[in-house]
């Protein structure tokens, strides 16, 4: 009997502890199954992160590329992807510009009006104020007159509200400068005609026009006594912006949903320009650099695949790989990458992850700024915009890196194209007699805003150019150049100039 409970009692033992092996077994299955989804994970990660290393020799050859392209855009119209347009700013304010001028800063579906008042040498803008309107959506897609009526309606209202201070004096028309960031093809400082249409925009009738004629036809039919003296583009008014408060600007960014560069160049230096010289020997270079390209630059599988998915595949290469637009995405896009092949969010794949452009560039700033200890505030942006929650601090710390990684490469970028620009002008390094001092004006919302991003692309130019040649150099923010940059052209290009002096 005792020998049979016995056997019992060993089988017993024997049942357990093997259900006790497969337990563990189970739970080793399970780690190694999760260890082996989190090492892909961490591969996936790997690979991007070396696939968008910018070391500085990739980064001097970028530079390289641009300059030439610099060259080719200049020598012949189409000879680049860069379109290098000539602006037919010749002078940029010089701060001793008098009078009230008018600015219309159409970006978008967004437009202002502004007034000035400058005081002249030493005194500088003495009063401006502004007006906002939204372009109603109905008035997108109708004909050029309803658009540029509606426009026009705006400015006179802002006229018709003006003190008596600001009245031009007997036999003087009111002058406007137009800030118009849309394709054109300039003809002259106040005259150019719509290539196409973007953000959003699709009024047929106006492409191929001149935007000037449009713009004063409307300011006849509504009764608005006011000259367009300059069109220009948002980036040309932000160099006239930074000139007209400092005389060393020679540059001007924007690093913002979209991105471009412009520069002053000696005219001579510019074949395709046939026209007389100006008088002041220079002349403003729109670049148009988003649409930079280059075989150096360091692109992922995860950026062709947005390039060929976005409305203009092929181009702007340079912008959709640096710009506020598509950095967001491209994140959104790696991490759908680790959640359907590494599980990298759960067993299952978030849904609102695979919506395109859900993840904008400003919530990936607040992640990639988060400093709390255990990383709140990406927690709660997985949660509200992706609908992700209970993540571990393990999986936001990996967030946070390829936040890093999708920022860095930018702004390493962006600096890489500034020392381009800076090669071609002559100022990448210390010359004799050559200007002792270069400033950059900046502006756009991601320089502004995403901290990490503006001091990476400032440490990294100063990184490429050399402590020596660095301390010439100077970025500055330049704070809503566009609009009173247009106003102060306006004033630059006076018909009353003469009458002044």
């Amino acid at each position: 009997m005792k020998e049979g409970t016995g056997k019992v009692a060993v089988a017993a033992a024997v049942i357990g502890a093997a259900a006790a092996v497969g337990v563990a077994a189970y739970i080793v299955r399970q780690r190694m199954k999760s260890s082996g989804k989190w090492a892909r994970a961490m591969a996936i990660v790997k690979e991007f992160e070396e696939k968008c290393g910018t070391p500085e020799v990739k980064l001097k050859q970028v530079a390289d590329a641009m300059t030439v392209e610099m060259h080719a855009g200049l020598a012949s119209e189409g000879g680049s992807k860069l379109k290098m347009l000539i602006s037919y700013v010749d002078n940029l304010p010089t701060g001793d510009e008098e009078g009230v001028f008018y600015a219309l800063d159409l970006g978008g579906t967004n437009f202002r009006v502004l007034r000035v008042q400058l005081g002249g040498k030493d005194v500088g803008i003495v009063h401006q104020e502004f007006a906002e309107a939204s372009i109603p959506p109905a008035l997108m897609n109708q004909t050029s007159d309803v658009l540029f009526d509606y426009i026009a309606e705006k400015l006179a209202n802002f006229v018709a509200e003006e003190e008596q201070r600001f009245q031009q004096p007997p036999g003087r028309q009111r002058e406007l400068g137009f800030t118009f960031s849309f394709p054109v093809m300039q003809t002259s400082i106040n005259s150019g005609t719509l290539i196409r249409w973007t953000k959003g925009f699709s009024i047929d009738d106006a492409v191929g026009q001149d935007v000037v004629a449009e713009l004063t036809k409307a300011l006849q039919r509504k009764g608005v006594e006011m000259r367009v003296g300059a069109l220009v583009n948002d980036t040309i008014g932000t160099l006239a912006g930074g000139r007209y408060t400092n005389k060393d600007v020679a540059v001007a960014v924007i690093l913002g949903t979209g991105t471009n560069a412009a520069y002053v160049e000696r005219a001579q230096a510019i074949p395709k320009w046939h026209g007389p010289l100006p008088r002041s020997g220079e002349m403003v270079i729109n670049m148009e650099w988003g649409n930079f390209r280059s075989s150096h630059l360091p692109l992922t599988e995860y950026d062709h695949a947005l390039d060929v998915e976005s409305l203009n595949p092929g181009e702007q290469i340079f912008e959709k790989i640096i710009s506020g637009m598509y950095l967001g995405e491209i994140l959104r896009r790696v991490l759908l990458k680790m959640a359907e092949e590494a599980a990298f969010f759960g067993d299952e794949v978030p849904p609102k992850l695979k919506i395109p452009f859900i993840l904008r560039t400003p919530e990936m700033s607040a992640m990639h700024h988060d400093t709390s200890s255990d990383l709140r505030v990406v927690g709660n942006k997985l949660k509200d915009i992706l609908e992700i929650s209970n993540t571990s601090p393990k999986t936001r710390r990996v967030v946070v890196e390829l936040c890093n990684i999708v920022a860095t490469r930018g702004a390493r970028l962006a600096a890489a194209g500034l020392l381009g620009v800076l090669k071609k002008m002559g100022r990448d390094t210390l010359r004799e007699g050559g200007p002792q001092k270069t400033v950059i004006a900046m502006d756009g919302g991601l320089y502004e805003h995403y901290t990490e991003y503006s001091k990476c692309l400032e440490n990294t130019l100063r990184e490429l150019l050399g402590e020596e040649a660095a301390s010439s150099i100077v970025v500055e923010h330049s704070n809503d150049g566009s609009g009173i940059g247009a106003a102060l052209l306006a004033a630059s290009h006076s018909l009353y100039l003469e009458e002044n002096s």
